[in-house]
């Protein structure tokens, strides 16, 4: 791993989690820990989302040892790539964020916007955090068709073409000065076991999406090392 990468994690609700959830950055945090290499967690929010609230004021994390300062994120239940374009230049540049891990989209294909705009835009997120670090890494993990899909065939037809448009941005925009890098869909990923509710993780499922991103670095950068973290 290089050194002392500050990574920030960027992501809807799948992403912020929910009050007693342990969450994808958690299993995330775990992988890096037992690699021994140094690293950083940074972003400007730490809550989870509190349901009965209706707002992101929750710190119930599952795992109370869970420290403070890896609790850090950007991430918004109800939020997508529409809300996080004009926050992340601003966001990479306090934070001095090297590598940002993203899963946004399905929220934005839901209920805000088509294929063609979301992935417009992700390009400019890509633009908006490059203008902060030229050289800043990004990973994005595509969208993950929640139960809606099931029986919506137009909204599944649009999280396919958008992911068709995120691997061609990525395509397009990649430079060796700042890598982009799409992951892979979990293979094993099953809504039904793998999420409490047919779009939000469970426990099983948080640690496949966390296991997708690292496995894309270390398989495509040498970024960190094989992923395994026990549930």
């Amino acid at each position: 791993m290089m050194t002392s990468m500050r990574f920030l994690f960027v992501g809807d609700s799948m992403t912020i989690g929910r009050d007693g959830d342990f969450t994808w950055r958690y299993r995330m945090w775990q992988h890096l820990s037992a690699l021994g290499e140094p690293f950083e967690i940074v972003g400007p929010r730490r809550e989870l989302y509190d349901t009965e609230e209706n707002a992101p004021v929750s710190h119930r994390y599952a795992d109370p040892g869970f420290p403070g300062a890896a609790r850090r994120h950007l991430a918004g239940w109800g939020e997508g790539w529409l809300h996080m374009a004009p926050l992340i230049r601003e966001t990479v540049a306090a934070e001095g964020a090297d590598v940002l891990l993203v899963s946004l989209g399905l929220i934005d294909l839901g209920f805000y916007t088509d294929s063609d705009q979301t992935a417009h835009n992700a390009r400019e997120f890509i633009a908006q955090a490059r203008l902060a670090n030229p050289r800043v890494r990004i990973v994005m993990l595509p969208v993950i068709p929640n139960v809606r899909a099931r029986s919506d065939r137009p909204f599944a037809a649009e999280c396919g073409r958008f992911n068709d448009l995120l691997a061609k941005a990525v395509a397009d925009l990649d430079t060796s000065a700042s890598p982009l890098l799409l992951a892979s869909h979990p293979p094993s990923y099953d809504l039904d076991t793998d999420t409490y509710d047919g779009t939000h993780p469970g426990p099983s499922g948080e640690i496949k999406l966390a296991g997708a991103f690292a496995t894309a670095m270390h398989q495509a950068w040498g970024l960190g090392g094989a992923y395994g973290v026990a549930a």
